[in-house]
């Protein structure tokens, strides 16, 4: 009887939040839509930035509240006030780049164009000023004016959720933006004890709750001058911060959701 109570809690919870998490990106989208062709660039895009910021920190707040989650986000708070730089987390899961979204209101995000026409997100990344993923010459042109003009940019190296222990291949594009636009690359090691919403979960598929997740600092590079081998250096940053890692215990395993739950994305 106590199993069924918590499984049952456990569904409530995960339908709950994802209820009140589409139904905070509609609401936002809407605003979005309106604001976007009213708004002077600058202006828009620093208000679309912070909604996103504080949305989401209300997102965590009641992810925390409801006992679905333990999240420490606390170490993200060194980031603010800092000068500009481009962020390179670890990806396990794909609510990755909401806890870290939250912590900064000037933060710019690299997305899949996919995610860009999304009814859900699309709107408010637009107003944002994201930037597209899709083409990688005009990405990176991208990226560089946004670190110029003082901002972050949020990119995940590997360019995809993690299937394998302790991250994919890395891209050179981190690389090759830090080095063209001389900024730091500040290494985010994100820490979950749940396969949850990883590469292949089905967003309705129910976990077990509760699931711990941390976001820590690692090393923070130089600009390089010699992109080769500082994606050496970065790799070698990530397997050694990600050693015993709670996710060793399921990513790359074979606790995924049954077959008929699978997607690729």
């Amino acid at each position: 009887m106590q199993r069924l109570l918590k499984t049952l809690l456990e569904h409530i919870a995960t339908y709950g939040i994802l209820a009140f998490l589409g139904f905070a990106c509609l609401s936002w989208s809407v605003v979005a839509l309106v604001s976007y062709p009213l708004l002077p660039r600058r202006w828009g895009t620093a208000f679309g930035r912070v909604g996103i910021m504080s949305g989401l920190r209300l997102f965590a707040w009641v992810l925390e509240f409801s006992g679905a989650y333990r999240v420490d986000l606390s170490a993200l708070d060194a980031l603010r006030d800092g000068p500009p730089m481009l962020l390179a987390p670890n990806h396990p899961s794909l609510i990755d780049a909401l806890f870290i979204l939250a912590s900064h209101p000037n933060l710019a995000c690299v997305m899949k164009k996919e995610l860009m026409g999304n009814v859900f997100l699309g709107a408010g990344a637009r107003l944002a000023r994201y930037i597209r993923s899709g083409q990688p010459r005009q990405m990176i042109k991208e990226c560089i004016a946004e670190l110029e003009r003082g901002g972050l940019v949020l990119l995940f190296p590997e360019g995809t959720r993690s299937t394998r222990l302790p991250v994919n291949p890395l891209t050179a594009s981190v690389g090759v933006i830090a080095k063209h636009a001389q900024v730091p690359v500040q290494v985010l090691i994100i820490e979950t004890d749940s396969p949850y919403l990883s590469k292949g979960w089905t967003l309705f598929h129910v976990p077990t709750l509760p699931i711990t997740c941390r976001v820590r600092l690692g090393r923070r590079f130089d600009p390089p001058t010699d992109v080769p081998v500082f994606m050496d250096e970065l790799d070698h940053e990530f397997t050694a911060q990600l050693a015993g890692a709670p996710q060793s215990g399921w990513l790359g395993q074979t606790n995924d959701p049954p077959d008929n739950q699978l997607i690729q994305t």
